[in-house]
């Protein structure tokens, strides 16, 4: 059976596991490894269902203290996937994958405090249907996996997300920094603004829980849909 099937069904099962009650609200699914071994697959197929589950938000890891961008007012998850996100605020979006290369920078490596020096970027445009690009995403990732093989074979079910997973990493804990900067003119002619047009731009760079690197995303976000809400205490 292909790994993507085998994923599948792990995800199905859980989803049906989670709709019928047998996971509740709150409650904890069974670690990775009981999982694989209730399966018979592998640790990276189980996670990369758990990230399917959690681009369809039926399971979100909480934290204490954060913040978060919104998007129409609905609080979005970046772990989870943007895309996912946005839709379920009720507006249709689509991703357009602009370019899957290459990258070899030591400057990189040591800014990030990467293994290697040798990453894998991602662009993406993110659009309203009917409607102007809303978003442009720009990810450096390890040159790890399946990261690796999306150069020539391109993305797991066209997701970043997905991809990730089935590369074995988990992020566990990410920083993000976010200021305004007026478009350069490539970028307003992707986005379909004026050269100069104040956009949000976000950063965000991400960690697997013995804190190697994962992701560092770089956004543009449209300030008319765009907002950071920030979040204290406990999250319920």
């Amino acid at each position: 059976m292909p790994v993507s099937s085998k994923r599948r069904l792990v995800a199905d099962a859980l989803r049906d596991a989670i709709a019928t009650g047998r996971y509740r609200t709150g409650d904890r699914l069974p670690g990775e490894h009981d999982l694989a071994e209730r399966f018979a697959v592998s640790r990276g197929t189980v996670r990369a269902a758990l990230a399917d589950l959690a681009d369809e938000e039926y399971i979100a890891t909480h934290g204490g203290v954060g913040s978060v961008v919104t998007f129409d007012g609905a609080a979005l998850d970046p772990r989870g996937g943007w895309a996912r996100s946005i839709a379920a605020s009720g507006t249709e979006v689509t991703t357009r994958v602009l370019g899957i290369a290459h990258l070899d920078d030591p400057r990189l490596q040591a800014e990030v405090d990467a293994a290697t020096a040798t990453f894998v970027t991602v662009d993406r445009l993110r659009t309203v249907v009917g409607g102007r690009p809303v978003s442009l995403e720009r990810s450096v990732l390890p040159r790890v996996g399946r990261i690796a093989a999306a150069v020539t074979e391109g993305l797991v079910d066209d997701s970043l997300t997905a991809t990730i997973a089935e590369s074995g990493l988990v992020p566990a804990s990410a920083e993000q920094w976010i200021d305004v900067i007026p478009l350069g003119a490539d970028d307003a002619r992707l986005l379909e603004r004026a050269a100069g047009t104040p956009f949000l731009r976000s950063r965000r760079l991400s960690r697997t829980g013995d804190g190697r690197f994962v992701e560092r995303v770089d956004s543009l976000l449209d300030p008319d849909r765009f907002r950071l809400h920030m979040r204290f205490g406990t999250a319920r």
